[in-house]
């Protein structure tokens, strides 16, 4: 059932399309079509890579997901870039952090019930999550005072970024094998693939699709800001970040419920520090190509990623799943949304 309205909700991406530029209709109505246009398209590029990865072996495949996986953010951040909205880049991009270890974990948690999960894997998950908050801090300390657009602190982001990257792919090497063999066991073996053309042009196609949806977002995201109350910050962080992402979130949300627990919690908590070690640092450094990006993210955005990496640590330290816990992680959401409200502009 959900996959037919998915895939029925693809026609709101021709819809927003002839919006912008046939009936150039305003700039809220507009935001509001893109944002719901992108749950689909972020679904559909995750089943055209996952089907191209049955075809490519796990190497290929790891790398696709995690290109291909994160391609609606991607694009979304670096068109912010373009348009010189720094702090929507940042914000989108924690607040996907943020919501993957709040929200749709808690609300797997809430679903699936009590149940074991995956101890080492989640704990890997988190370590690398608060490591790229400890180096976050090196370009962010510094941007406090004066100004955090500076091109030195654009410059310190580099390394950092690099760092980060090595960091990923080591420790996405040594984990490949255990992740397939976790992912293998729990998926339906009658499964049919797509071919590999056909995965790859759709691949494509959505993607393609993707970046005329981010650009229509990014350029009528101020005026809904403006519009709505909320600063530019608290839309990026929030209902950007949870609309990038909202295809995975449902599909982990879908699993717990079906009582596959342990992969729901492995798709929510993988996917939080893909974004934090993966995506922010691909992030800053394409982003050269087109403005520098200093990845000096603010005190707010620190603290907030920090202590949901604390909490999450602390509820799942017995290896445990349960309701209680579920409703915990997703009061706490509500807090850090809070927080990014309170927070205002820099």
């Amino acid at each position: 059932m959900a996959r037919k309205i998915l895939w029925a909700s693809l026609a709101l991406v021709p819809a927003a399309l002839i919006a912008e530029f046939v009936l150039h209709v305003g700039d809220v109505l507009l935001f509001l079509l893109s944002a719901l246009a992108l749950i689909p398209l972020a679904w559909l590029i995750g089943e055209a890579t996952e089907h191209a990865a049955h075809h490519t072996g796990a190497g290929i495949g790891g790398f696709l997901n995690a290109t291909f996986g994160n391609a609606p953010e991607l694009i979304i951040a670096l068109f912010a870039v373009a348009e010189m909205k720094f702090e929507v880049v940042r914000g989108s991009l924690t607040g996907s952090v943020v919501g993957n270890l709040l929200l749709v974990l808690g609300f797997s948690l809430l679903f699936g019930g009590r149940g074991a999960i995956d101890r080492e894997s989640s704990f890997t998950s988190l370590a690398l999550v608060a490591f790229a908050v400890l180096v976050f801090l090196i370009p962010s300390v510094p941007s406090w005072d004066g100004d955090p657009e500076r091109h030195a602190l654009a410059l310190l982001s580099i390394p950092v970024s690099i760092v980060l990257l090595i960091v990923y792919v080591v420790v996405t090497w040594i984990s490949l094998r255990r992740h397939r063999e976790m992912h293998l066991m729990e998926e339906p073996s009658d499964v049919q693939a797509w071919s590999l053309p056909v995965a790859l042009a759709v691949l494509g196609a959505a993607t393609v699709a993707t970046a005329l949806i981010a650009e229509a977002l990014v350029g009528s995201l101020e005026t809904f800001a403006r519009e709505a109350g909320l600063t530019e910050f608290f839309v990026a962080a929030v209902i950007v970040a949870i609309v990038g992402n909202a295809a995975e979130h449902g599909g982990a949300v879908v699993v717990a419920y079906r009582g596959r627990i342990k992969l729901a919690a492995e798709i929510a908590l993988a996917s939080s520090a893909q974004v934090a070690v993966f995506l922010i640092p691909a992030v800053a450094l394409l982003a050269w190509a087109i403005e520098p990006l200093a990845l000096s993210f603010r005190p707010v955005e620190i603290g907030v990623v920090g202590a949901s990496v604390l909490i999450t640590g602390a509820l799942l330290a017995q290896g445990q799943s349960s309701r209680a816990r579920g409703v915990t992680l997703i009061g706490m959401y509500i807090a850090a949304a809070a927080a990014f409200y309170i927070a205002g502009e820099r």
